[in-house]
């Protein structure tokens, strides 16, 4: 099977959740012998150098990428406030992407071109126009729900104005896209209701992010008494961003008060000036750290205290793979169907917080009781192989071709 996978942006290094989502998917797909093809935007807020693209990232049949200057831009903002377009979506817009991906359709022949996010549906009538191939959309998020969550959390109010009337036009163009899908991956169950309740007519299937759980060393001699907690997300990601200052604001000082030995680190990719200069008591900034596995290990708790967003963490799937017990809230577990307690803590306020973090600290035998039930669901229900295998045969029935399990991994891609 030939798949063309379309990216916003390049997805190297695996910092990111959508970069994690993107190269997993489509290492599984590879090892299960379909031929999948890369065309990417390389955008200055996530630029790659292609030439240090390490040699294990060998899974594509080809990989193209096109330079897209998607910055925010204060004049075009404000004129966007005169037309009818989502600016969200036009940032993505290129006349040299579009061009790229005429050509790869000229020159080659695909059987499902994936679109990776919202963001490329603009590109569906050139895809239309040159490719008889199936149009898949891979819904990492409900985006307009992300943006909702935003504004209602939002305190001031020519901010929230603006953002409202943005999350509006997103709606809007995110609604009337559902039409032109042949078919719609959804990251949870609950996105792929809440599609269809939104209009969404063709086939569908969840498919969730799947991780490779060899690729997640727990340090389990590390597993003391809870003494450091742990916060990792791109920080130029605006629920990361709000949910983080929200446990500095309203949860950190009750827990520094009550464990006056207790250390929160915080690492993240694109962290802000704002951010890298705070002077809170107790509180490390690490910016973007080298290895992301090797720092939750190294922390005795993970916090993910979302407040807005949409489909799946994959870092709260990273620290379960390592062994952690995960707090975070309901929201940000959503996609997870991971339990109280015993894979898992929520706590959707303050006080819940400052009571599941303090459980920890003083019962370091249930915390690592429930990062060891973690990994283990993780393992059990998330495993990255499995959930390709099942989309490949709902893209086999699509195109009237059924499959059959491949009985091994080629032999060039054992390792």
């Amino acid at each position: 099977m030939k798949i063309l996978q379309l990216c916003k942006k390049f997805p190297y290094p695996l910092k990111d959740g959508e970069s994690i989502a993107v190269k997993s998917l489509s290492k599984s797909l590879r090892e299960l012998d379909c031929e999948v093809t890369l065309l990417a935007m390389n955008t200055h807020k996530h630029f790659f150098n292609l030439e240090h693209l390490p040699v294990h990232f060998d899974h594509y049949t080809a990989i193209h990428t096109v330079m897209v200057d998607n910055r925010i831009k204060p004049f075009d903002a404000i004129c966007n406030l005169f037309s009818s377009r989502s600016y969200h979506v036009i940032r993505f817009e290129s006349d040299a992407f579009r061009n790229k991906l005429i050509q790869l359709l000229q020159e080659n022949e695909y059987d499902i071109i994936q679109l990776e996010t919202l963001y490329l549906a603009p590109y569906i009538p050139i895809i239309r126009r040159y490719s008889n191939a199936i149009v898949v959309m891979r819904a990492h998020n409900v985006e307009h729900e992300i943006w909702q969550r935003v504004t209602d959390n939002t305190r001031f109010l020519h901010k929230k104005w603006y953002l409202k009337y943005l999350t509006h036009k997103l709606r809007q163009y995110e609604i009337a896209q559902l039409q032109h899908y042949d078919a719609l991956l959804a990251i949870t169950a609950r996105d792929l209701t809440r599609f269809k309740a939104l209009g969404y007519p063709h086939p569908a299937m969840v498919a969730p992010i799947g991780i490779s759980g060899g690729d997640y060393k727990p340090a389990w001699q590390q597993q003391a008494p809870v003494r450091s907690l742990a916060f990792i997300g791109s920080l130029d990601w605006m629920p990361n961003q709000e949910g983080l200052l929200w446990f500095l604001e309203a949860i950190w000082p009750h827990l520094l008060t009550r464990f006056p030995d207790l250390t929160f680190h915080i690492a993240g990719r694109n962290t802000p000036e704002s951010i890298l200069r705070l002077q809170v008591p107790n509180v490390i900034v690490h910016g973007e750290v080298p290895d992301a596995a090797e720092f939750i290990n190294n922390h005795s708790m993970m916090v993910v205290p979302l407040r807005s967003g949409s489909g799946m963490r994959v870092k709260i799937l990273e620290g379960m793979a390592l062994g952690k017990a995960v707090l975070t809230t309901r929201i940000g577990l959503e996609g997870i169907d991971a339990r109280h307690r015993r894979e898992v803590l929520i706590a959707d306020d303050a006080k819940s917080f400052v009571n599941a973090v303090s459980f920890c600290y003083n019962d370091a035998t249930f915390a690592h009781r429930i990062g060891q039930q973690a990994r283990a669901f993780i393992l059990k229900r998330y495993d990255n192989r499995e959930i390709a295998l099942q989309l490949l045969r709902f893209y086999a029935n699509l195109l009237g071709k059924p499959i059959e399990q491949p009985t091994q991994q080629p032999a060039a891609l054992l390792h």
